[in-house]
């Protein structure tokens, strides 16, 4: 069944509307239409310049806001990390700021300053709970509250990142750009004219233009926005707007940073079909690693929900370990591993070990060597992000995820080429597919991760390994998800109950709201105008009044407007109830409530008789026994949404 159109939207206030403003940039291409073809052209204009507008007010926003949180984040984050506390670590090709020449880290201040800018994310959580942790917020309400975020979090959600990343904490910046971007398109639609379906979607669009501004890859974050929202489905109503707005966001950000990919120029992977086997097993593993992080990940969340203390504290603890463990590495790590201490940073994004992965440089060298450094690099950063993540840090968990798959990826990689005697494997390219894999499998986006990598080397040479490793990996992570927000399909998201009760409403029979005790007043075909009037009278909750023959066959309906009519009329007293009714409508007591409900609207009328197999009236159904039967079904659907999310993802 075809969706109920939604009402007409009110004007807010006085001047134009959005689709005022479309129709009048879109009129002179109406015009030159009509001229060339003849007639109006059958294009739906205004709609796409409402699109159109839309999604440039969501682009430009959300990209200048990105660039700022960007130029913000780099600039503190290199006075901290990189001069105060002289922090050895990795940058990708693709960040800002360049790297900066290992110096002797101050290992006290490495301890301290981690917490210092998590307690400072914390405080200033007080005031809005949700910018804690990584993109589960943002998932969260967009089903539960109405796709709205509060418009406090365009403000603290930055600050809070900002003071977490650049102090060290091991998280994304994607993830509060998401959340930021989502913010602001929930902004911007409450203040146009609309529903709370448009305002679902521009808040969507959002997300997809704040991910496109950090990570440049436009379309991946379009898809991404809108398939990290279920494990099984998508929102695809919002794919439009979200490429639009992700292409408007990209375009800014690409104008105003860089163009360069987050992870340079990288070489090509020509496919060869005996690389297959291995790229089967990299999703395995890579799968069975994703598996352990997200258990690492959600025990640490328990375990900081069990803390004393306020819970804007908690990020202060979860840093304090991550100095912790950031000092232990300076120590110890040079006394064990032949590596950079560089290679096994655990403070900061972790960007740069996606790079080293990927890339490689002299220091890591090639082979089983390159392969264990990697895996302990891998471990670590496991560790760090949990911690960050975990505790409650304003963080996101894409960057670390993304990184996590690649040093994974990377390893196998290396592996691989130094015990199989196989031409062209090239350990970038086990990265590049890990990351993905990695990724894709937990947080159910197999189709954005894919997309995603294919637009960072500008190839779609690993487009076949990257389809087998993620179809292997989503089925192999089937149970276990990122996201604890994510629900497996729109049915049973609370945000389309209203949706699946007008599906449930076709599940309804028409006999099935005939209650007992309820008469149906009916008039005799030559009944005279006074009984008509009285019948009306007598009877003040029937709207209408079905007219019958001797044999108690429906012949005609006999209205409000109709008895209007005979009271208006001069000879109202020859008239009978024959001369006032309109055609009989009558609907069979098996047809659906959604059919009942249509043709309601398409009659005009208030009421309509439910006939039996032999036509004989078993009773009246008006417009309020549907609104009854859509609220009900819209509450059940809701409960029922919950009652099976909760079955298939129980709360910790």
């Amino acid at each position: 069944m075809a969706e109920t159109p939604e009402p007409p939207r009110e004007p807010r206030g006085s001047g134009w509307s959005f689709d005022d403003a479309a129709a009048f940039v879109l009129r002179p291409v109406r015009t030159l239409l009509a001229a060339v073809v003849g007639y109006e052209p059958p294009l739906e204009l205004q709609l796409v310049g409402r699109l159109v507008l839309q999604a440039i007010l969501i682009g430009l926003t959300v990209g200048v806001a990105g660039c700022l949180f960007l130029v913000g984040l780099d600039e503190l984050e290199a006075l901290i990390l990189d001069r105060a506390i002289e922090y050895p670590h990795l940058r990708a090709a693709g960040e800002q700021v360049p790297p900066v020449t290992e110096g002797s880290p101050r290992l006290y201040l490495v301890a301290v300053v981690p917490a210092l800018g998590a307690l400072v994310a914390g405080l200033l959580s007080r005031f809005a709970p949700e910018i804690r942790g990584g993109g589960d917020a943002m998932i969260a309400a967009f089903h539960h509250h109405g796709g709205a975020i509060r418009r406090r979090v365009i403000l603290l959600k930055p600050l809070a990142s900002i003071a977490t990343l650049a102090a060290g904490g091991a998280g994304g910046r994607e993830g509060p750009t998401m959340q930021l971007g989502g913010a602001i398109g929930t902004w911007i639609g409450s203040l146009l004219p609309g529903t709370e379906r448009e305002r679902r979607v521009l808040m969507i669009a959002g997300v997809a233009a704040g991910l496109s501004a950090v990570f440049r890859t436009p379309l991946g974050a379009a898809l991404l926005a809108i398939e990290v929202l279920y494990r099984d489905d998508f929102e695809s109503e919002a794919l439009i707007p979200a490429v639009l707005a992700s292409v408007v966001a990209y375009s800014l950000s690409a104008t105003l940073l860089s163009t360069e990919p987050m992870f340079g120029a990288l070489p090509r992977y020509p496919f060869q079909w005996e690389h297959l086997p291995f790229y089967a097993a990299t999703a395995v593993l890579v799968a069975m690693a994703a598996f352990l992080f997200v258990r690492l990940l959600h025990g640490v969340e328990a375990a900081a929900a069990r803390l004393p203390g306020p819970a804007w504290a908690r990020p202060a603890l979860g840093a304090l370990a991550l100095g912790a463990l950031a000092v232990l590495v300076l120590v110890v790590a040079p006394r064990l591993v032949d590596a950079s201490l560089a290679h096994l940073s655990v403070l900061g994004g972790g960007y740069g070990s996606g790079q080293l992965a990927i890339t490689g440089d002299d220091a890591l060298g090639v082979g089983t060597g390159a392969a264990l450094i990697l895996l302990l690099a891998a471990a670590l950063r496991a560790v760090a992000t949990s911690l960050t993540i975990g505790s409650g840090g304003s963080a996101g968990d894409f960057a670390p995820s993304l990184a996590l798959g690649a040093l994974v990826g990377g390893a196998i990689g290396h592996a691989a080429t130094a015990w199989f005697d196989v031409p062209g494997l090239a350990p970038g390219a086990f990265a590049l597919v890990g990351m993905a894999t990695f990724y894709g499998g937990i947080a159910k986006v197999p189709l954005a991760a894919t997309v995603m990598v294919c637009e960072m080397t500008g190839s779609y040479d690993l487009l076949v390994p990257l389809m087998l490793a993620q179809a292997i990996a989503f089925v192999a992570l089937r149970r276990f998800a990122l996201y604890r927000s994510q629900v497996a399909s729109q049915r049973l998201s609370p945000a389309h109950a209203a949706t699946w009760a007008r599906t449930g409403l076709q599940r309804l029979r028409a006999g099935e709201l005939l209650g007992e005790g309820r008469p149906v007043v009916t008039l005799a075909l030559d009944d005279s105008a006074e009984v008509v009037l009285r019948a009306l009278a007598d009877a003040p909750g029937q709207s209408v009044f079905p007219v019958v023959d001797g044999d108690g066959v429906l012949r005609g309906l006999v209205t409000e407007a109709g008895t209007r009519e005979i009271a208006a009329a001069d000879d109202a007293r020859w008239a009978i109830a024959a001369d006032v009714m309109q055609a009989p409508v009558s609907v069979p007591h098996t047809l659906p409530l959604g059919e009942v409900a249509r043709l309601l609207l398409e009659r005009d009328l208030r009421a309509v008789p439910v006939v039996g197999e032999d036509g004989r009236i078993l009773g009246l159904i008006d417009e309020h026994d549907v609104s009854r039967a859509y609220v009900a079904t819209a509450a059940g659907a809701a409960t029922s949404a919950s009652r099976e999310l909760r079955a298939v993802d129980p709360p910790p």
